[in-house]
């Protein structure tokens, strides 16, 4: 006679495809919840990565059809030090205050966070500061999103995840690259690690911002590299050493940003003088040199390096701009510039390491940038994405190297620092750069 199942057997069975079936259910209503946020948290971010976009655009249009207006310099940098001072100081901290209050959650982010930092990056590219675009389409994501924790009153730890969403939603958009947003919203907080669990919405709101930016019509530059040599030990040898240099590049713009910072606050206690003094002293460069290669987002000689030489020495006056820019007060991203200094910078290394002119100035790109934002995977993402799945194992190469040669410094002070990137030596966990470099 052959066994029949008991009741008991049964019964187990069944009350186990009850639970598969409600926890599928709890996972497509999980899937729901962070979909329909992040369609309108990536529509909002998205939109208003376009509108900066195109002001930016209109802005450095205008100033460089209008020279004179680098005259006014140290008025912009008054107001923005007036906005700011008055206005603003519960939100000056910017991409810091976005990691602080997911490390820490106290307070939801201002809302007027989105409009003052728009209207000071626009005020600092119109007038010829130099500066970048990231940091702006960043805050105002994350200010946006942030806004749902007190309207659907969520708890501390899903305000995390729309956080992250914000963040990613603007970075994908301002730069069109929506992976590299996703990725780049995961690592950013804690160095050494990832926060997985944010991955769904992170993506579907990268994706859905970036989607809106095109939408709106607002497009991306586009950047390519025509050879790329087969990958051998020797090759290998040469991205090891552009790496370590690109790391060194990061490690000085980011101690020149937070040298200028300290500089200026040790001098002028009032905070709206110091882009009035630091406004004043950029025109004068400015005039005196005729020159506005240095000035705004310089996507034009970024262009420039990957097709011909440029000036050996444009990265190290890139980081002296920007630098004492945002170091002194004046608003804006400091990624583009970043790429302005890697992409540069490769192109001077083409002098001497026998790698392509157009693939150093794509590992210099972005693996400035993996070392100054401490990113290595979503900066390696995003030179895939930019320049195509071909220069992978390069880029890669060079954005690791970085990062670790980079050390434990970086642009943003509030990281928090999750694994310590080398085996031995003094740890520093749980620490936040800002503490370790005071």
């Amino acid at each position: 006679m052959p066994h029949k199942p008991g009741l008991n057997s049964m019964s187990f069975t069944s009350f186990k495809n009850t639970l598969l079936k409600f926890y599928q259910t709890l996972t497509l209503l999980y899937i729901a919840k962070w979909l329909l946020l992040s369609l309108i948290i990536g529509v909002f971010a998205g939109a208003c990565s376009a509108i900066l976009l195109l002001s930016l655009d209109w802005a450095t249009h205008y100033r460089d059809n209008n020279f004179w207006i680098i005259g006014l310099l140290p008025v912009a940098g008054l107001i923005i030090g007036l906005a700011y001072h008055y206005w603003g100081s519960d939100v000056v901290k910017g991409n810091n205050q976005l990691l602080e209050e997911f490390h820490n959650p106290s307070r939801i982010i201002p809302l007027k966070m989105a409009p003052l930092v728009l209207i000071g990056t626009i005020i600092t590219h119109l007038f010829g500061g130099s500066a970048g675009r990231e940091g702006t389409a960043v805050q105002m994501g994350g200010a946006v999103a942030d806004q749902f924790t007190r309207w659907l009153k969520i708890e501390s730890l899903d305000r995390r995840v729309l956080l992250t969403m914000g963040i990613s939603a603007g970075f994908a958009s301002v730069f069109g690259t929506p992976l590299a947003g996703t990725i780049f919203a995961l690592e950013v907080f804690t160095i050494g690690r990832m926060h997985y669990a944010y991955l769904i919405p992170s993506l579907f709101a990268a994706l859905i911002a970036n989607y809106t930016c095109h939408i709106i019509g607002v497009g991306h530059s586009v950047y390519s590299i025509d050879f790329i040599p087969e990958f051998s030990f020797a090759t290998m040898l040469w991205a090891l050493l552009a790496g370590i240099i690109f790391g060194l590049s990061a490690i000085l713009f980011s101690k020149s940003t937070h040298f200028w910072s300290n500089l200026s606050k040790k001098i002028f206690s009032y905070p709206p003088i110091r882009p009035l003094v630091g406004g004043l002293i950029l025109a004068l460069v400015i005039f005196l040199t005729g020159s506005t290669r240095y000035l705004g987002l310089g996507l034009p000689v970024i262009s420039e390096s990957f097709t011909q030489h440029t000036l050996p020495y444009d990265f190290i006056l890139k980081i002296l701009f920007t630098s004492f820019t945002l170091g002194v007060g004046f608003k804006g991203g400091e990624v583009t510039p970043l790429f302005f200094i890697g992409a540069t910078l490769g192109n001077a290394l083409s002098l001497f390491i026998p790698l392509p002119m157009a693939l150093l100035a794509g590992m210099g790109f972005v693996s400035v940038f993996s070392g100054a934002t401490n990113t290595p995977i979503a900066c390696t993402i995003m030179g895939i994405e930019l320049f195509g799945i071909s220069c992978g194992i390069y880029i890669a190469i060079a954005c690791f190297i970085a990062y670790l040669v980079s050390g434990h410094t970086g642009i943003y002070g509030s990281q928090l620092i999750g694994t310590s990137k080398w085996f031995y030596g003094q740890s520093h966990e749980g620490q936040v750069l800002d503490r370790i470099k005071k």
